[in-house]
């Protein structure tokens, strides 16, 4: 009756009426916006501690992948720690197109570093809120400087910004809200730094973040061999024929790791310095070793070697004794992984993989 009344006081229609709500929702809407993103930016001012030359990133950690069954079957993957907490500049990775939302900010004049990174300082809560990990970069309009993208220097001035956040990795594709949160502080920052903007469409995005995720999980698969000792093996014993096939112990005391030219190839499941060794399971990240390492086959031969040295026999999952055929098998299979991931541009053991799969 009251909604009636003011309608007929300002001689509104139903549509009119309707029309008029909506538009008020929208302002409110905006305002609490603003208000939230400015007072993040005020927070994050006044609890700056640091100087900015000493906002720099922490180097990525791996998680587990996908647990093999059998042959090449998955299992879901699990996962370690979050991301560390707010950080007041993005990850230091370089930005890759193939897994990443890019967005451009061009300048008329160039920006000092600092300024920019002043701004940035308002998105210490993105990276608490988000599972994605976002990056930045300048291109620096020093004369004597290379016409490259690097990381933001307080000192250096800017011609261009790209403001990127990864699609993808093992908990699956951006959601629609952090993709658009990011790109709503893009142009933020773009209008407060009066830049023109080059952003794609954030369907567009979510579209690839998804066919991403899609071609990821197929291409997410872990090899494992197994090594079972007709008689258990003290650990001793163990520990001195591993590290004589060139294993280290990991810092747990409970992985033995294989490494080339300071990469890690592949490694052991946990074992119990306290028990008698009765299996060995070998393990093999296959999108996060090269090709040209030959993982699956170097890691058969260590198999092997170790199972003729203390007794033993390699076995599948199920305790059956691994066959010529299923090691074919695995062999055809990776093949077919290895050109899917180097036709999708994540070329197995490379930097974007090693982003992906994390």
């Amino acid at each position: 009756m009251f909604v009636e009344q003011i309608m007929t006081v300002l001689g509104l229609s139903d549509l009119q009426f309707a029309l008029a709500a909506i538009g008020l929702l929208i302002l409110i809407l905006v305002a609490i916006l603003n208000f939230k993103y400015s007072r993040a930016r005020r927070k994050a001012q006044e609890q700056s501690e640091y100087s900015l030359d000493e906002r720099f990133i922490r180097e990525p950690s791996l998680g587990q992948g996908f647990g093999d069954a059998d042959v090449l079957g998955r299992t879901e993957p699990s996962f370690g720690d979050g991301l560390p907490g707010a950080m007041a500049t993005p990850e230091k990775f370089a930005i890759d197109p193939r897994i990443d939302c890019v967005i451009t900010l061009r300048f008329d004049e160039a920006i000092s570093g600092a300024e920019i990174l002043e701004e940035i300082q308002a998105w210490t809560d993105l990276q608490a809120q988000s599972s994605a990990r976002w990056m930045c970069e300048g291109l620096n309009a020093d004369q004597d400087a290379a016409e490259d993208w690097e990381a933001l220097n307080p000192q250096s001035s800017y011609s261009e910004l790209q403001l990127a956040i990864q699609l993808a990795n093992r908990r699956g594709p951006i959601g629609v809200l952090e993709l658009s949160d990011f790109c709503s502080r893009a142009q933020a920052l773009a209008d407060t730094l009066g830049s023109q903007i080059d952003m794609p469409s954030v369907n567009a995005m979510l579209e690839s973040a998804k066919e991403l995720d899609v071609m990821a999980a197929d291409s997410d698969i872990q090899l494992s061999i197994n090594v079972l000792f007709d008689e258990a093996c003290p650990w001793g014993n163990f520990d001195a024929l591993m590290r004589q096939r060139g294993f280290k112990l990991a810092r747990n005391g409970r992985q033995y790791e294989f490494y080339s030219n300071g990469t890690l190839i592949f490694n052991s499941a946990g074992l119990d310095p306290n028990q008698l060794v009765t299996q060995l399971t070998l393990l093999l990240e296959v999108p996060l070793v090269a090709h040209d390492e030959r993982g699956f086959e170097r890691m058969l031969g260590e198999g092997m070697e170790i199972a003729q040295a203390s007794h033993g026999r390699l076995v599948d999952d199920n305790g059956i004794n691994l066959s010529e055929a299923a090691v074919i098998s695995i062999r055809q299979h990776l093949d077919v992984l290895y050109a899917t991931l180097e036709r999708s541009g994540v070329p197995a053991g490379s930097s974007t993989a090693a982003r992906l799969f994390s």
